[in-house]
C-alpha cells in the first residue's frame, strides 16, 4: 500500500480549513494525511469567535455573509450535512439553523447640518440559495452584468417617475431585440427631438441601452459613449432644482450618476472584450475611475460609495482621508453582490462565527483523520540548499506550551448544546498551565514570545508538502528566507497591503425601539469615524447564557488608523495600548455619536447613559456594579493588530503583485489566504475559500477549476 502524502497546514483560518476539507474528502481514499498547526487554542484565523462572561460572544469584529459567497456555502453545507447533529440535543444541527436572510440595510450620510440620515431599504429575495448547484448555461458574462446593470438603470428612472406621478404603463422593454438600424434610429430621434429631457424619454433612452449593451460589438462606440453622456446630461438637468430639498430623490440620483459613469467607463475602457476583464481597470481608485467616467463629485462622495469602502476597509494604512481600492475589484465586487446573489443579499450568522463555522469544519476535519497542532508558532520556513529545484526544507515552530501527558488538545466547550471555543486556553490541560494563567501568558498575540520549546519539521521526514496559509502580515517574518530569494515574493509582500481593524460589542438593557432606532434590524455602513459600521445583532443574544438577558445587543467596527510605531517591533505593550485607543474611541463614539443611531440613549449631549450596559457580574454575590464610563469595562473590544488579524486591502494597482495557490515556482509549497491571486481578490470569507479550493486543486488536481465558482470570472 502506498504511503499517504503528508500535508502540513499552517494556519487555521478560513482558507486552510477550506483546503484541508477538500483534501480529506472521501474521493481520494486517504491519500493526503493532512496536519493543522495553528498558533494559541483556537481555529478561525480573523474569523474566529469565543465565549466570554456569561457565555456572550466574542468576534474579531461584524462578520456578515453574502448572498453570493457560493464557495463558502457550498462547504458549510456539505460540512453540516456530514456532521450529521441532532437537532435534539443540538441547537444549531442543520446550515439553516445556521444562517438566516438579513434583507434590511442601510446608508448613513451626514446632511452638512450637524445631522445623520439613514437610508434604509430591503433587499428583495431572488430564487435558490447560496450554494445551490449552479444554474444551467453560461454565468457572469460581461454582456450580461452590461444588460443587467442598463435594467437598473431603467429601474432607478422608473422610480424617479412613479415618486412623482405613481405606477405608469409600460414602456414597451422586453418586446424582442429589434435591430440595430432601429435601435440607432430610436437613439438619434431620442437625441435630435430633445425627448430626453423627460422622465419618460429617460425610461425609453434606458430601455434603448439593453438593448445596446446586450450587442454592443454591433453598435459604434462613439455613437453609445455620446449617448450615454445625453442620459447624464438630461438626468442631471432634470432633477438638479429638486436635489438640495429632497433627500429620496437626490439618493436614487447618486444612483444614477454612479451607474452611468459604470457603464461609460465599461465601453470606455473597453473591458467587454479586454481578456483581463475588470482587472483591465486595477491600477485606478475606484472613485478616481468613476470620476474620469462623469460621475460627479457629490455622487462619489454619496453614502453608497463611501459604504462600498466602508464594508471593504479601504483606507490605505487606515486613515479616513485615504480611501483606495482597485477599480476593477470593487466594480466586480459589485456586480456579484447585487447580480449574483441567492436567496438573502445579506446572511447573517446564528451563533458566532467559531461555533457556526469552525467548530463544525474541526469536528468533521477530525472524525476525517486530520490531526490538530495547537500552540504551534511557526518561526520560519527553511529553503533547502538545491537551486534547481527550490523546496522546503524545513518548518520551524515555537511550540507555545506542552499538552498534558502528550495527548491531543481538546479545545471546545459547550454552550447551550453548542460546540465553542473558550476565550482562553483551557490550562487544565496544559504542563504547568496554573502558572501560564498566573503569569499572563498571551498565547494569540504576535509580541507573546514566552514559549515551552522549538521544533523543526522535516521533508519527507515530517511532511513532503506545505500548504501556508497564514496573513500576508506575518509573511515577511516567517518567511524572511523566501522573500529575500524571490523578486516576486518581496513585490507582493511590498504592494499587497493590510489594515488594522477595530471593533466592539455592548450588551443593552433596552431594545432598539427604546433607545429611538424604529426600524427592523439592519446592517448599516457609512457611519462616522471612527466606527462607521453597525448591526444590530440582537438575534443572538439567546444563544448566550446570561444570568438576567440583555434586550439587546450592537455590533461596531471599522479600521483602525496605523499607530507611528510600526507594528512589526517586539515590544510587548503594543497590543495593549492598541487595545486603550480602541477603548478611548469606543467610549467617545457612544458618548458623543451613537445618539444620531439611538436618540434616546443620552442623557445629555455628549452624555451617553452608561447604566444601558448590561454586566454578566450584576447581582451576583460580592460584586460591586461599575458606573458611568467605567462601566464600559465591562463589555467587549478589541484592537486587530497581530499580523495575522490585519485585513488584506486592494489598493490599486497591488493585484498585480499577488501570488496565485497555483504557482509551482517551490516543488512542495503552495499559498492559500484571501491575500492570494484567487479569482476574487479582496478580504473576504468568499476570498479565502476560493484560494483554499485552489491551494487543495494545486496539490491533488481537485475540486475541477471549473468547480470553484467565480475563478473564471471577467
Amino acid at each position: 500500500m502506498t504511503a499517504p502524502i503528508k500535508v502540513a497546514v499552517v494556519g487555521g483560518g478560513c482558507a486552510s480549513i477550506a483546503a484541508a476539507f477538500e483534501l480529506t474528502r472521501r474521493e481520494h481514499e486517504g491519500r493526503y494525511q493532512v496536519t493543522v498547526y495553528q498558533i494559541g487554542w483556537r481555529l478561525g484565523g480573523k474569523g474566529a469567535s469565543a465565549r466570554g462572561p456569561g457565555g456572550r460572544i466574542e468576534e474579531h469584529g461584524l462578520h456578515v455573509w453574502m448572498g453570493w459567497y457560493e464557495n463558502a456555502f457550498r462547504l458549510v453545507r456539505e460540512c453540516y450535512a456530514e456532521l450529521g447533529r441532532d437537532p435534539r440535543t443540538c441547537p444549531i444541527a442543520d446550515w439553516r439553523e445556521a444562517f438566516a436572510p438579513a434583507p434590511f440595510v442601510g446608508v448613513a450620510e451626514h446632511d452638512g447640518n450637524g445631522r445623520w440620515n439613514v437610508w434604509k431599504s430591503l433587499v428583495p429575495p431572488t430564487d435558490g440559495l447560496p450554494g445551490d448547484p449552479p444554474p444551467d448555461g453560461p454565468r457572469w458574462s460581461m454582456r450580461d452584468y452590461l444588460v443587467r446593470t442598463a435594467v437598473l438603470l431603467r429601474g432607478l428612472f422608473q422610480a424617479l417617475q412613479t415618486a412623482r406621478d405613481g405606477p405608469s404603463a409600460s414602456d414597451g422593454a422586453g418586446a424582442g431585440e429589434p435591430a440595430p438600424e432601429a435601435v440607432l434610429g430610436g437613439i438619434a430621434r431620442l437625441l435630435e427631438y430633445g425627448e430626453l429631457a423627460t422622465l419618460a424619454g429617460l425610461i425609453q433612452g434606458a430601455a434603448l441601452l439593453e438593448t445596446v449593451m446586450g450587442s454592443l460589438a454591433r453598435y459604434p462606440e462613439n455613437v453609445v459613449l455620446r449617448f450615454l453622456d445625453s442620459l447624464a446630461t438630461n438626468a442631471r438637468s432634470l432633477l438638479q432644482a429638486r436635489l438640495a430639498t429632497e433627500p429620496g430623490l437626490r439618493r436614487i440620483w447618486d444612483v444614477i450618476d454612479v451607474t452611468l459613469a459604470t457603464l461609460r467607463g465599461e465601453v470606455r475602457f473597453g473591458i467587454v472584450t479586454d481578456p483581463r476583464g475588470f482587472d483591465a481597470i486595477d491600477e485606478y481608485d475606484c472613485r478616481e475611475w468613476l470620476l474620469l467616467n462623469g460621475a460627479s463629485e457629490r455622487s462619489v462622495d454619496s453614502g453608497f460609495v463611501r459604504a462600498l469602502y466602508d464594508l471593504g476597509f479601504s483606507y490605505e494604512d487606515g486613515d479616513p482621508a485615504r480611501p483606495r481600492v482597485a477599480a476593477g475589484q470593487a466594480v466586480r465586487g459589485v456586480v456579484r453582490a447585487f447580480f449574483t446573489y441567492r436567496g438573502a443579499f445579506f446572511w447573517k450568522m446564528q451563533a458566532g462565527m467559531g461555533e457556526v463555522v469552525f467548530a463544525p469544519f474541526y469536528e468533521v476535519l477530525r472524525r476525517r483523520g486530520v490531526r490538530f497542532e495547537f500552540f504551534h508558532r511557526l518561526t520560519n520556513v527553511a529553503l533547502g540548499d538545491d537551486a534547481e529545484s527550490p523546496h522546503v526544507a524545513a518548518l520551524e515552530f515555537d511550540v507555545q506550551a506542552e499538552i498534558l501527558g502528550g495527548r491531543e488538545y481538546e479545545p471546545l466547550i459547550e454552550v447551550g448544546g453548542l460546540p465553542c471555543w473558550p476565550a482562553t486556553p483551557d490550562w487544565r490541560q496544559l504542563v504547568e498551565g496554573v502558572r501560564l494563567e498566573q503569569e499572563g501568558w498571551q498565547l494569540e498575540s504576535h509580541w507573546e514570545r514566552r514559549k515551552a520549546r522549538t521544533r523543526t519539521l522535516r521533508v519527507t521526514d515530517d511532511f513532503d508538502l506545505v500548504l501556508l496559509g497564514v496573513g500576508i502580515g506575518a509573511i515577511p517574518e516567517v518567511c524572511r528566507e523566501i522573500v529575500a530569494r524571490d523578486p516576486r515574493w518581496r513585490a507582493m509582500v511590498d504592494h499587497v497591503k493590510t489594515v488594522a481593524t477595530q471593533a466592539f460589542q455592548v450588551w443593552l438593557r433596552a431594545d432598539m425601539k427604546e433607545l429611538g432606532w424604529p426600524d427592523a434590524p439592519v446592517t448599516l455602513s457609512g457611519f462616522v469615524e471612527p466606527f462607521d459600521t453597525w448591526a444590530d445583532m440582537s438575534h443572538l443574544i439567546p444563544r448566550e447564557r446570561w444570568p438576567h438577558a440583555p434586550r439587546a445587543l450592537a455590533y461596531f467596527c471599522n479600521v483602525l488608523p496605523d499607530a507611528d510605531a510600526p507594528a512589526t517591533q517586539l515590544r510587548p505593550a503594543y497590543a495593549a495600548e492598541q487595545r486603550a485607543r480602541v477603548r478611548a474611541n469606543a467610549v467617545h463614539f457612544l458618548n458623543h455619536d451613537v445618539v444620531h443611531l439611538w436618540p434616546r440613549a443620552a442623557l445629555a449631549p455628549g452624555r451617553f447613559r452608561w447604566d444601558l450596559l448590561v454586566d454578566s457580574a450584576d447581582g451576583t454575590a460580592g460584586s460591586a456594579p461599575e458606573r458611568g464610563e467605567a462601566r464600559f469595562a465591562t463589555q467587549f473590544w478589541t484592537a486587530n493588530v497581530n499580523p495575522s488579524d490585519r485585513y488584506t486591502l486592494s489598493l490599486p494597482g497591488s493585484n498585480a503583485y499577488r501570488i496565485s495557490p497555483l504557482d509551482r515556482t517551490y516543488d512542495n509549497l503552495t499559498i492559500a489566504g484571501d491575500w492570494t491571486d484567487g479569482g476574487f481578490n479582496a478580504g473576504c470569507v468568499e476570498a479565502a475559500v476560493m484560494s483554499g479550493r485552489l491551494a487543495a486543486h494545486a496539490v491533488a488536481g481537485a475540486p475541477r477549476l471549473e468547480d470553484i465558482v467565480g475563478f473564471d470570472h471577467p
